[in-house]
C-alpha cells in the first residue's frame, strides 16, 4: 500500500513539476514576446526622434540657404525656396559625392548628417574655401584667408580640421599674401575625408533611406 501511494505521491510532483515547467516555457515565451515588442517599439521611437532632429537641422540649414539667396537677389527681388526633391532626385545623390554637394535640400541635407556625427567643421570648411575661391578683391581675400585660418586651421581653432602640421604650416606662411590656392591642399584632404568616411555613412542613414522612399517622412519636410 505504502508503495503505491510513494508512487502516485511522486506521479503527483512529477506532473506538478512538468506543468510548473510548462508555466515557465509559458511566461518565458511571454516575456521574450514583451521584450521584443518593447525593444521594436524603442527602436520606432528612437527612429522617429532621429527623424525629427534630422528634420530640425535641415530646416535650420535650408533657411540659411534660403535667406543667403534672397540678400543676394535682392536686386531682381526674388528668391528660392528648397523643395523636398523626389525619390529619384535623392537617388542621384548616391553616385557620386559631387551629385550630393551640387544639390542645395542635398548639402543641407549631408550638413545636418555631419552636425549629428560632431563633424560640421568639414563641411563648413569646405565651404568657406569654395567661398574663398570666388573671391575677387585682393583686400577681402587676404581677410577671408585670415579668418578660415583663424576659424578652422591654427592650433586650437573652434572648428578645427584634422589634416596635417605641414600643411598647417604652409597655410600659415601663404595667408599673409594670400592667394586662392592657399587652402588647396587642406580642402583636397578634407574632401578626401568627408567622400571616404562621412559620405557612405550619409547613404546608409535613417534620413537618406526615407528621402528615397515614395512617402515623405511628413508633410512638413516638404520645404521650407
Amino acid at each position: 500500500g505504502r508503495r503505491r501511494g510513494a508512487g502516485a505521491g511522486g506521479a503527483m510532483q512529477s506532473a506538478w513539476l512538468l506543468a510548473l515547467q510548462q508555466e515557465g516555457g509559458r511566461m518565458e515565451r511571454g516575456g521574450r514576446r514583451r521584450s521584443e515588442a518593447e525593444e521594436a517599439a524603442g527602436k520606432g521611437r528612437m527612429k522617429r526622434t532621429i527623424i525629427k532632429d534630422w528634420k530640425t537641422r535641415l530646416s535650420y540649414f535650408l533657411q540659411n540657404s534660403a535667406n543667403s539667396t534672397k540678400m543676394k537677389s535682392k536686386k531682381v527681388g526674388k528668391h528660392r525656396t528648397y523643395f523636398r526633391p523626389s525619390p529619384e532626385e535623392a537617388q542621384l545623390w548616391s553616385e557620386a559625392f559631387d551629385e550630393l554637394l551640387a544639390n542645395k535640400y542635398g548639402l543641407a541635407a549631408f550638413r545636418a548628417f555631419l552636425k549629428s556625427e560632431f563633424c560640421e567643421e568639414n563641411i563648413e570648411f569646405w565651404l568657406a574655401c569654395e567661398d574663398f575661391k570666388k573671391t575677387k578683391s585682393p583686400h577681402k581675400l587676404t581677410s577671408k584667408a585670415k579668418k578660415i585660418y583663424n576659424d578652422f586651421i591654427e592650433k586650437e581653432a573652434p572648428k578645427e580640421i584634422n589634416i596635417d602640421f605641414q600643411t598647417k604650416n604652409m597655410i600659415a606662411q601663404n595667408i599673409q599674401d594670400a592667394t586662392h590656392t592657399c587652402f588647396s591642399a587642406a580642402q583636397k584632404r578634407v574632401y578626401s575625408l568627408m567622400e571616404n568616411n562621412s559620405y557612405p555613412r550619409f547613404l546608409e542613414s535613417e534620413f537618406y533611406q526615407e528621402l528615397c522612399k515614395k512617402t515623405p517622412i511628413t508633410r512638413a519636410a516638404q520645404g521650407t
